[in-house]
């Protein structure tokens, strides 16, 4: 478990490091193939992993499952429009007036995204296929928050004028999917999985993730036209998927 607590914790913290290192050109060369690569494996782990297990877990009323998805799907849309989609790697340049202030509700909105996704990373008798491909799930989840990092971080930057004082919010986002993980998996366990509580929480994210995956896929690939290196990660994010949880 305690694996797990630091490879989201360093993916973050991780990738957010390097836009001190890094220029801003070779930061956005390399973003957008993880993101791809991200997203398509994602995409790959909740239609295989997570969507089975919580229609698994209410045998009697699958179609409550898809109302989660639902809630899940267009809940991120809304959450979004707090976090300006940075999931997905976006920064917009800050004006005049926002220079020197810390976007609190866009950390907020991060945050509460990220607890979420710990949350759903449980082992355990009776978390089914998320226990047992617990670490692919997690291996997805860090993928998906080193582009996050990034872009929270160069944002910060831009705001804040100081790549140190950068580091304290890059930290709360560091923490927040570690604490999802210890609250599900230390404190309310036997709840979660005595109930159907798991399923509808399994449901949200497989949701959020459906939003955010098929957005940065959507997204990797405008107007349509093909771009090889981003082919080739979409499909590299499948394949290591469709490997790790087979």
């Amino acid at each position: 478990m305690w694996i797990a607590i630091l490879l989201l914790a360093a993916a973050v913290l991780g990738a957010g490091a390097l836009v001190g290192v890094i220029s801003a050109a070779r930061t956005t060369q390399w973003l957008k193939p993880l993101l791809a690569f991200s997203g398509a494996y994602l995409f790959t782990l909740t239609i295989t992993h997570l969507l089975p297990e919580a229609l698994t877990l209410l045998p009697e009323a699958p179609q409550r499952v898809g109302y989660w998805v639902l809630a899940g799907f267009f809940g991120q849309l809304l959450l979004e429009v707090l976090s300006e989609g940075i999931e997905h790697g976006h920064v917009h340049a800050p004006d005049a007036t926002q220079q020197g202030r810390v976007p609190l509700l866009l950390v907020l909105a991060l945050v509460v995204h990220s607890l979420l996704e710990g949350s759903i990373l449980v082992r355990g008798a009776g978390s089914g296929e998320v226990g047992q491909h617990f670490y692919a799930l997690v291996l997805g989840v860090a993928l998906h928050h080193m582009p996050a990092a990034v872009a929270l971080a160069t944002l910060l930057r831009l705001r804040l004028g100081s790549f140190r004082r950068v580091w304290p919010w890059l930290l709360v986002f560091a923490l927040a999917s570690p604490a999802g993980l210890v609250f599900s998996n230390y404190v309310v366990l036997q709840q979660l999985l005595g109930s159907g509580i798991y399923a509808a929480l399994l449901g949200f994210v497989a949701g959020t993730f459906l939003h955010v995956s098929t957005t940065i896929l959507f997204e990797t690939s405008p107007e349509h036209r093909l771009n090889w290196p981003k082919l080739a990660a979409t499909l590299g994010g499948l394949a290591l998927a469709l490997a790790v949880s087979s």
